[in-house]
Formats: C-alpha cells, structure tokens, sequence
C-alpha cells in the first residue's frame, strides 16, 4: 500500500496538460484573447453572439447576461450536438478539434451535446432561439 501513494503522486506532478485559468470579459475581450475579429450577429441585453473564424477554425463565441441564461441557451443547444467550451458568463460553440484548441487559450470546460438531430442541422445556425419548449422530456 505504501507504493501506490507515491505513483499517483509521480502522475499528478506531470500533468502537462493544465488549462488556462477560464477567461473573464465582454465578448470583445474574449475574441482578443482567441484573435477573432467577431461578426455580431445578435446583440440583445440577455444574450450577445458573435461568429468568429481564426486559424482554430469557424465557431460562435456568445456571452451573457447572467448564469442562468447561459445554462438555458446551453441546454437547449445541446439537443443539436456539437462541442461547447464553458466559461463563466461565455460558451464557444464549434467542432470539437476548434474548441479543445480554444480551451488552450480560454480555458473553461468542454461539454458535447446529444447528437440525436444531427442530419438536419442544413442552415441550422442559430436555430435554437425557434426550439423552446423542448425542455424536460
């Protein structure tokens, strides 16, 4: 027993793989941090949401009002798949290899949504304002 303490201890102190503190800000101070220049697309009290393409990729960077609109927004969009990176107040919306290379900068925590719509996603951007009331099946 006394030799597995000290092998778990060797694994924690390699861990290379440490994420940046989770990032803070307006969504402008955000697509600083990431080198977007955001296209605003919904600029509202509750929600703002910009589309973003850099050297990552393509993807939405959104912020909010408060936690809990955040978490609805999330919720909902997780019906349509797709990889989200979570911060406080911000969610970065794209393929999972463009999110996961945010993460570097941004920190936050990546969450996949379901995956049960995928093949009618054609156009889909944005489409989750349309689907509410599809809450607690």
């Amino acid at each position: 027993m006394a030799l597995a303490l000290p092998a778990a201890a060797a694994c924690d102190a390699g861990e290379p793989d440490t994420a940046p503190e989770t990032a803070t800000g307006t969504l402008e101070q955000l697509a600083v941090k990431v080198s977007c220049e955001p296209n605003i697309q919904t600029d509202a009290k509750e929600i703002r949401q910009a589309n973003c393409e850099t050297d990552d990729g393509r993807y939405v960077l959104a912020t909010f009002a408060t936690d809990r609109g955040q978490r609805e927004w999330i919720n909902e969009a997780n019906d349509y798949g797709g990889a989200y990176l979570v911060g406080r107040k911000w969610v970065a919306v794209g393929e999972e290899k463009v999110v996961t290379a945010l993460q570097g900068r941004l920190g936050g925590a990546v969450e996949t949504g379901a995956s049960h719509h995928s093949g009618s996603g054609e156009g889909g951007e944005g489409t989750q304002k349309g689907h509410s009331g599809h809450h607690g099946s």
